[in-house]
């Protein structure tokens, strides 16, 4: 290995690092609690090092929500591959994204709810963006029924999703319905 695949390779390493660490502190005290001061502590090296992969905060709420998109698309797949027909994989698709906002709260803010500089439905989207919203789409654009435009379907089924995970968080609707609530939604906007 050559010097430079070596140096490049050690780069690659801190920055997993320095994502994996705000992210852990993120979950475990909330974004507040994620400084560079706070991070360049935690993985033992300096703050000019950290600046040296990521201008601020900013970026790695950005690197952040890039690594739980891959995650997300992963989860919606997996759930939507292992149901038989069209009801059960929008149902399964459903319980999936909430699970997922559910488990990694962090990760669904820096997402959705912070500004991490990251482009929504944009030419310039990153990839992993494009590919949590296609884990969606794939499923969802099935049942999106005659003359509906199925990104657009797609697009208010995960609002309606957003909304339940949101509203569930923040204490505003009780969670244990959100089987329920899960179902109407399946029952009524998807119409399977």
């Amino acid at each position: 290995m050559s010097v430079q695949e070596r140096k490049e390779r050690e780069r690659a390493g801190r920055e997993r690092l320095i994502v994996a660490t705000a992210r852990e502190l993120a979950e475990q005290q909330g974004w507040d609690a994620v400084t560079t001061r706070r991070l360049a502590e935690r993985i033992e090296y300096s703050q000019p090092v950290l600046y040296s992969h990521f201008r601020g905060k900013r970026e790695i709420i950005g690197a952040v929500a890039l690594e739980g998109a891959a995650e997300m698309a992963v989860a919606l797949r997996a759930a939507a591959s292992a149901a038989d027909g069209p009801r059960t994989r929008v149902a399964a698709l459903a319980r999936a994204y909430l699970d997922f906002a559910e488990r990694n709260p962090a990760v669904y803010d820096a997402l959705f709810q912070l500004d991490g500089g990251l482009a929504f439905a944009d030419e310039d989207t990153p990839e992993p963006l494009k590919d949590a919203f296609a884990a969606l789409l794939e499923s969802l654009g099935q049942v999106a029924g005659d003359g509906v435009h199925p990104a657009l379907f797609t697009e208010t089924f995960w609002a309606a999703l957003h909304g339940l995970a949101t509203l569930t968080r923040a204490g505003r609707l009780p969670p244990e319905d959100t089987a329920r609530r899960v179902e109407l939604l399946v029952d009524r906007l998807a119409m399977v």
